[in-house]
């Protein structure tokens, strides 16, 4: 679930931990931004400058998350949950669509937009939390908010198992 306009994060982060998510979603367009161009140029050299930029990227996301995990016990222990909810094998991703075409790039797209989803629900429910006073309220966001928690680590999951290239410190959290 995601209301914002690409680039531009919805909240304003309150913590640590939602700064952290604010730099994750920052990471997720950044890449997608790398893999669109990447598509798009036809100059090999350029292609491999933006390879290389966009490899930097996945290892930035792999950092931020790992600096979440650090900063956010739910997170951590979802971290730890997905690890066996994610049954993905495939490494790297090769599939075609009904035409015989590459459609990897799209699949892992959407993955991280997902993701981007995810981490900016958690940023808004969380900044209500901070700005609200009902409990009820409060505990049904932060209810909600895990569950979010939840959801990114497992799409996470699926992107290092389905994508080819390295995710820094995250590689060591897939099997």
């Amino acid at each position: 679930m995601s209301y914002t306009t690409p680039g531009q994060p919805q909240g304003k982060p309150f913590s640590v931990s939602n700064f952290l998510r604010e730099a994750l979603i920052a990471e997720l367009v950044a890449i997608n931004g790398y893999v669109r161009a990447i598509n798009e140029v036809n100059i090999p050299e350029l292609r491999k400058l933006l390879y290389h930029i966009m490899l930097d990227e996945k290892r930035h996301y792999g950092m931020f998350l790992e600096a979440l995990r650090k900063c956010d016990c739910v997170e951590f222990e979802k971290s730890l949950d997905s690890i066996s909810h994610v049954e993905i094998k495939n490494k790297p991703l090769k599939t075609r669509n009904y035409e015989g075409k590459d459609n990897t790039t799209i699949i892992l797209k959407e993955i991280r937009d997902n993701i981007k989803g995810e981490l900016e629900a958690v940023l808004l429910y969380e900044s209500i939390i901070e700005q609200i006073d009902d409990k009820e309220i409060q505990n049904l966001l932060q209810r909600i908010s895990n569950e979010e928690k939840e959801h990114t680590e497992e799409l996470t999951q699926a992107l290092i198992r389905l994508d080819k290239d390295p995710f820094g410190p995250l590689d060591c959290f897939i099997r």
